[in-house]
Order: C-alpha cells, then sequence, then structure tokens
C-alpha cells in the first residue's frame, strides 16, 4: 500500500516537473516575442524619428532620447567625426561634461576598441575609485560602455553609455545593444545625404541668392509646413544673348538687378534661389497657383523693365574698325531684346508653374519645369502651367 503511494507522489511529481518546464518553456517564448516586439517597436520609433522633417541633429538627439526612454539607460551620447573633427551630436549629459565626452577616442582603454571594432565594458569595484577617463568627477558615471561606430568599414564616431551603478551593465544583454548600435548606424547612413544636402549651399555671387542645394534642405521644411505649394521657374532666356552682344559683366548685372527686383516684393514665407545658370525657382508656400498668376505676372513686367547701360569700355571695345563699318553693323544688326542701338540691356523671362504636394518629390517638380524651359522656343516669354 505504502509503495503505491509512494509510485503515485513520484508520478504526480514527475507530472508538475513536466508542466513546470512547459511552463517556463513558454514563458521564455513569450518574453522572446515580447522582446522581439518591444525592439521593433523601438525600430519604429527610430524610423518615426528619421522620418520628421526636422535636421539632422534634430533628428540624431531625438533618437538618443529614446534610447534613454525605451532602454532606461542613465546617459547616452553620441559622437561622430566628420572626416575633421569630433562633434558631439546628442547627449542627455551636463555640458560641463561634453569636451570629455567627445574625446574619449583619445583614451587608451578604449583605443584598442576602435581599432578592432569591438565594445569596452568598464566599472569600478569601489565608492574609492574613478573610471579611467574621468578627470575630476567621481560620483557620475561608475559603470560605461563604449561602442565605436562604422559605416561600410569606415569609423565614423561612437555610442557611449553610462550608468551611476557600478557593475550596472553585468547581466546587459549585448547582443540586444549590438542591434541598437546596427541600427544608430543605419539612421546616421540615412541621414546622411540629408547632412549633405544642408551643408551644401552657398549664396550666390551675383544674385545674392541661395544655391538650388537649399531648395532640397533647409528650405525644404518651410514648404512642407503646407499640404500644398506652387512651385514657380523662370529663365532669362535672352541672358546669353547680353553676355555675348555687350559682356558677361552686363549679364551679371542683370542678373544682380532681376534678383533684387523680384527678392523685395516675396513674402519671407516664400522660397527663392538660383536654380541654375539662367534659372530661378520662386516656392510659393502654402498657396496655389491660381492665386499667384496675377502676382508673376506683376514681377515679370517688372523685371523686364530693367535697362543696364552700356559701359563704355564695351562701347569702344572694337576701335580698329572704321566708324562706317560700325554704324552698318548697328543697322543691320537683327538681335533682339537686347536694345543694343539704344545702348542698354533689358531681360526677358519666360516663367513656368506647376503644384507641389507635401510628401512627394520636390526634386521631380522642378525636373519638370526645367525640362519645359529648356524645350521652349529661344523668343518664348509667356506664363505658363505645367
Amino acid at each position: 500500500m505504502v509503495l503505491v503511494v509512494i509510485i503515485v507522489l513520484v508520478a504526480i511529481v514527475i507530472t508538475l516537473m513536466v508542466y513546470n518546464m512547459s511552463i517556463h518553456n513558454k514563458i521564455k517564448a513569450f518574453n522572446n516575442i515580447n522582446e522581439k516586439i518591444n525592439n521593433l517597436n523601438v525600430l519604429q520609433d527610430f524610423m518615426n524619428a528619421v522620418g520628421e522633417n526636422i535636421s539632422v541633429d534634430e533628428k540624431i538627439k531625438k533618437v538618443n532620447e529614446i534610447l534613454v526612454d525605451r532602454f532606461g539607460i542613465k546617459y547616452s551620447t553620441i559622437v561622430v567625426f566628420d572626416g575633421a573633427e569630433y562633434k558631439l551630436k546628442a547627449t542627455n549629459v551636463e555640458e560641463k561634461h561634453w569636451e570629455t565626452l567627445k574625446n574619449l577616442h583619445k583614451e587608451d582603454i578604449f583605443k584598442e576598441s576602435i581599432v578592432n571594432s569591438t565594445s569596452k565594458y568598464i566599472t569600478i569595484d569601489s565608492d574609492e575609485e574613478k573610471l579611467p577617463y574621468q578627470k575630476m568627477e567621481f560620483g557620475r558615471a561608475k559603470s560605461a560602455m563604449f561602442f565605436p561606430l562604422y559605416i561600410d568599414n569606415v569609423y565614423i564616431g561612437y555610442w557611449f553609455i553610462e550608468s551611476g551603478e557600478k557593475h550596472a551593465f553585468d547581466n546587459m544583454d549585448t547582443a540586444i545593444l549590438d542591434v541598437v548600435k546596427d541600427n544608430i548606424v543605419a539612421i546616421l547612413k540615412t541621414v546622411n545625404y540629408q547632412s549633405t544636402m544642408e551643408n551644401i549651399p552657398r549664396d550666390d555671387l551675383f544674385s545674392g541668392l541661395k544655391s538650388a542645394e537649399y531648395l532640397y534642405g533647409t528650405a525644404k521644411k518651410i514648404i512642407d509646413k503646407y499640404v500644398i505649394s506652387t512651385v514657380c521657374m523662370f529663365k532669362i532666356v535672352n541672358l546669353p544673348e547680353i553676355n555675348n552682344t555687350f559682356s558677361r559683366e552686363v549679364g551679371n548685372k542683370i542678373i544682380t538687378e532681376v534678383s533684387k527686383t523680384i527678392k523685395k516684393s516675396l513674402s519671407n514665407e516664400y522660397i527663392f534661389v538660383r536654380y541654375m545658370g539662367p534659372k530661378f525657382v520662386i516656392v510659393f508656400s502654402g498657396v496655389e497657383p491660381e492665386s499667384v498668376i496675377g502676382f508673376i505676372t506683376d514681377i515679370k513686367k517688372y523685371a523686364e523693365e530693367i535697362k543696364i547701360e552700356m559701359e563704355e569700355k564695351s562701347k569702344n571695345k572694337k576701335t580698329t574698325r572704321k566708324k562706317k563699318n560700325e554704324e552698318e553693323s548697328s543697322d543691320n544688326s537683327k538681335e533682339k531684346n537686347v536694345g543694343k542701338k539704344n545702348n542698354y540691356a533689358s531681360p526677358k523671362l519666360n516663367f513656368v508653374v506647376s503644384t507641389y504636394y507635401k510628401g512627394t518629390a520636390l526634386d521631380g517638380v522642378t525636373k519638370k519645369l526645367e525640362e519645359y524651359l529648356d524645350n521652349a522656343k529661344d523668343d518664348e516669354s509667356n506664363i505658363n502651367y505645367v
């Protein structure tokens, strides 16, 4: 009888053990799934930050905020090497420590990590110690991890996390941190093009306007405040003729005066850039095409009233010719729209207008307008909608 009871109890124990193992495996599987979901959610947060219409620096700062919030990291710092110097792109550490944080690559303890592309974990065992990179501080950080960052095997900086607790990262899943590091790299790679676009624009010498790159970088943030905007491109169609008939200096003055005349009529919310050569772009942010045609008609009229007098050196350019030949040449001249007979140059403008919708390709719209102007007749001087 006792034997039977023992056998029953053993069977119950074995059954409970099997059941507990099953429950344990299910919990483990659930935790793995939950961890994957959380990681996907963090990745989605990263992508949302990258997709926002904000500057590159603001995007990197937002990503750093997500890291601190979603992974419970005390201190997180992202430092990027731009080819010339190390720049602290994002951190939640007090400013007095920034100089130390952006020079961690100089610390012997982290140099090997950069060379070997491996992470480095450091911590202290007693409150009397300090981490090797700390110069004057003791209490703020007691554990830290250094992650060198690479894009296509090219070193571009590092991600650095810290904690105020000793041995804080002893049980941290480094595989998860490696995934986070890879996501940081992916984001830096993604915003690299935007960063280039933000840094390329220059002020054009003659027009005083930003170059076309400005349109696709900083200006786009202004334009995309609105659902619909109007993109207008115009071309000084007789600029090559002015350059040939008078001089390039006169042509440059035409560019300057046309730019000044139009710019002073535009609101600050409107974008005006020198697109390329004789072509310019105006973006009327938040305005539909029907509302700007009258305005464009006026600025076209004012611009075409500009007269640039031919300078004396241009008048006397060919002094070896006889006066009679010069008069005959002037009488037989077929050039139009430059006012050579009256010794002045005036511009002729050809305008083309289109609609831009937020979220679509702005460069696609400008390309379409450019193709229209390039294929238009040389003497066309209208306002067209495409």
